[in-house]
């Protein structure tokens, strides 16, 4: 968690608890005329100062020899308005973030947020959406095992989301684990999440996956999409891979899932699947580009009227996977709530681990996130 001093003014001593309704804890205060006498001892664990000038109209004089001291702990300033005069002198004492009255806890967690981005490396995840073209096609199976084939490498962290807050998700039943928060405890607190608090939510599997659950009553409300891309920027700052099992009925959250890196659209064999993923196919094409969504065929029969190369050519999606059917060993897996790619003899549990391989062994580009760059190559699987 981010600690914060603070040095205020005589009448707004009440600084504090905003501080710590923002989510942030408060390693001391002291008036702002006792700046000068701060010793080693208090700023050491301190990641910000807040320093509330409001009643006072400048910058104290202290400011610019403890940036000195301290290069990396950020100075926000508390203004009572953005004086020219007052952010000249804070831009020359090293202060970099100002925010005026009316002070809120949002105000402040987004203003502490950025000054602490400015000392973390620079975002390296990745989000992988899976998304089902009807419900029952084995769209949480694969989301959970793909994930866990990921987290395999204990070097790359992998957090897999279950986005299925108005029905019953079931990435915890997939993966043997009883939750105690869910990914609405996540978006509900949107403003307190820091790695500490992600951490406090998230249930670790055991085959070292960190899962947030779907909650376990639905809940009434659609998801807030705002919300949603708040929380995977942060996810995309402490994991590897982000891994997104997303509910087909809520199209306003499949419209609005930046930063998703690819978009993965599960379908079965069956015309009512088909019908819906030509449909989802173009609207996620028209959000994220071609180059980013595809298709894994489930419970794959080289047999069925329709056959890989129909599908694709009708839905216009280029196919990554192809599923072979193996129900007895899926539904056992599932009853044990331990995923299938734990199975080595699983054929589907071998497609899996070849398909998370091809997003791990795959360059990343430096400055082009397409998939065109990665050239992913269809997986035929072993039928």
């Amino acid at each position: 968690m981010t600690n914060v001093l603070i040095a205020h003014s005589a009448d707004h001593q009440q600084i504090g608890a905003l501080v710590r309704e923002a989510g942030l804890a408060v390693a001391a205060t002291l008036p702002i005329a006792d700046l000068a006498t701060l010793e080693r001892a208090t700023t050491k664990n301190a990641d910000v100062l807040i320093i509330d000038v409001r009643g006072r109209g400048s910058v104290p004089a202290e400011v610019s020899s403890l940036k000195r001291r301290h290069p990396k702990m950020g100075i926000l300033l508390i203004a009572p308005t953005l004086d020219t005069n007052l952010m000249l002198e804070a831009m020359r004492a090293g202060v970099t973030e100002v925010i005026t009255d009316p002070v809120s806890s949002e105000k402040l967690r987004m203003a502490v947020d950025r000054l602490m981005g400015q000392f973390m490396p620079k975002v390296s995840g990745e989000v992988l959406a899976f998304v089902g073209a009807k419900g029952g096609v084995g769209t949480t199976t694969l989301a959970v095992n793909l994930a866990t084939a990921l987290a395999a490498d204990k070097k790359a962290p992998v957090i897999l989301v279950d986005l299925h807050t108005t029905t019953y998700g079931d990435a915890a039943l997939l993966t043997g684990v009883d939750p105690r928060f869910s990914v609405l405890d996540a978006l509900e607190n949107i403003n307190r999440l820091d790695e500490t608090y992600i951490k406090g939510l998230v249930t670790r599997t055991e085959h070292h996956l960190d899962l947030l659950a779907a909650p376990e009553q639905p809940s009434a409300r659609p998801l807030d999409v705002s919300r949603v891309k708040a929380l995977l920027q942060k996810l995309i700052e402490m994991y590897r891979w982000v891994v997104l099992d997303v509910p087909h009925s809520d199209l306003a959250l499949i419209d609005g899932l930046d930063p998703v890196f690819a978009a993965t659209l599960v379908v079965t064999q069956e015309l009512p699947a088909l019908r819906h993923a030509a449909k989802l196919g173009k609207l996620l094409q028209q959000r994220y580009g071609s180059q980013r969504v595809a298709m894994v065929i489930s419970r794959f029969d080289a047999g069925a009227d329709y056959g890989s190369d129909d599908i694709q050519k009708s839905i216009g999606l280029p196919v990554w996977g192809l599923l072979p059917a193996d129900y007895k060993k899926v539904v056992a897996a599932a009853n044990l709530g331990k995923p299938i790619v734990t199975d080595s003899s699983s054929r589907v549990g071998v497609v899996v681990k070849q398909l998370a391989n091809k997003f791990v062994t795959t360059p990343r580009p430096e400055t082009d996130k397409s998939l065109t760059s990665r050239k992913l190559p269809r997986i035929a699987g072993l039928l």
